[in-house]
């Protein structure tokens, strides 16, 4: 089998520890394909994607294409002569990309396929209160994460996880299940498996803000786990009704105390130090939250300059 040359592709954080191991492996990473310049912040500055960053350290080409489906891109894409591409967090592929190399184009996704297949694996995983996830590694198709599956492992979710601690884990866990995956290609010593559709498949579609909203309504464990598989980001939030102010306030930790209580859902319970809210079946004790156009502080700091009333609540 001729020598691996290596099209990577990806966009965050989660991409770079996959990229940076196939390179300390001294794999042949030929060009590096991420998402445009875009400008955020304040000064709508350009912000370089995480994997742009790395590939420039590291002096790999990068193509950074608004459409994929361009003719220059394609061009170059294939005068670049690579026989496999790895995907990992990017966005969909037109066939015409998925199909050019030799050896063909494989995906890591944050799930043990074919359940939660989508943009954001990993918090759904959390939010729905799973207590295992784990990742694989498929063969890229004209649908969204259905390809056959190369490789999956397994990876138990803690229950004091948030989504940045199974983010993490799983990185780890994704890099060395792609270099074995890379290692059974090479090899050519590799068997897939077709995904099965049965009824209860769970998906992760993408979060946007608003569907961020806590609801106080849910039993204690429900609330818990959205917080947790929200944290750091993008942040489940609520409204702080203190007197006549009302504040929007993110919330990042927060500890369950099962107890029963007579108090109206969102009610709060406070002293100087701690703040709880009242919901079904006990107490959620918060931890680390953020008012708006605060910072992000532990909860004892942001009683020092927040004087609640009596009858403050969540909304």
């Amino acid at each position: 089998m001729e020598a691996l040359k290596i099209i990577f592709m990806g966009t965050p954080d989660f991409a770079v520890g996959i990229l940076d191991m196939l390179v300390k492996k001294e794999y042949t990473i030929v060009g590096v394909i991420t998402a445009p310049d875009r400008p955020a912040g304040r000064g709508r500055k350009l912000n370089e994607s995480a994997v742009k960053k790395y590939a420039v350290e590291k002096n790999i080409e990068v193509l950074q294409p608004t459409n994929l489906k361009d003719e220059a891109f394609l061009n170059t894409l294939e005068s670049l002569n690579a026989n496999l591409q790895i995907v990992v967090a990017f966005r969909m592929l037109p066939k015409v990309v998925w199909n050019m190399p030799k050896y063909g184009t494989f995906n890591l996704h944050a799930s043990l396929l074919p359940q939660y297949r989508g943009a954001a694996p990993i918090n759904w995983a959390i939010i729905n209160g799973e207590h295992t996830t784990g990742v694989t590694t498929f063969f890229i198709d004209e649908k969204i994460d259905t390809g056959a599956i190369i490789l999956q492992e397994e990876v138990a979710i803690k229950k004091t996880d948030t989504a940045e601690d199974l983010h993490d884990r799983l990185m780890h866990i994704g890099a060395t299940t792609v270099i074995k995956t890379v290692e059974r290609i090479q090899q050519g010593n590799f068997e897939t498996t077709e995904q099965s559709n049965t009824e209860d498949l769970k998906d992760a579609h993408k979060i946007h803000r608003e569907t961020c909203e806590i609801d106080w309504n849910l039993p204690l464990e429900d609330i818990y786990n959205f917080i947790r598989g929200l944290s750091p980001y993008p942040a489940a939030w609520t409204t702080l009704v203190n007197g006549d102010q009302q504040t929007i306030t993110k919330i990042y930790k927060a500890v369950m105390q099962p107890d029963s209580h007579s108090l109206d859902n969102g009610c709060l319970v406070f002293t100087k130090k701690e703040i709880k809210v009242a919901v079904a079946g006990g107490y959620l004790n918060l931890e680390e939250l953020q008012l708006q156009g605060k910072k992000r502080m532990h909860v004892r700091d942001v009683l020092n300059g927040l004087n609640l009333q009596e009858n403050a609540k969540m909304r």
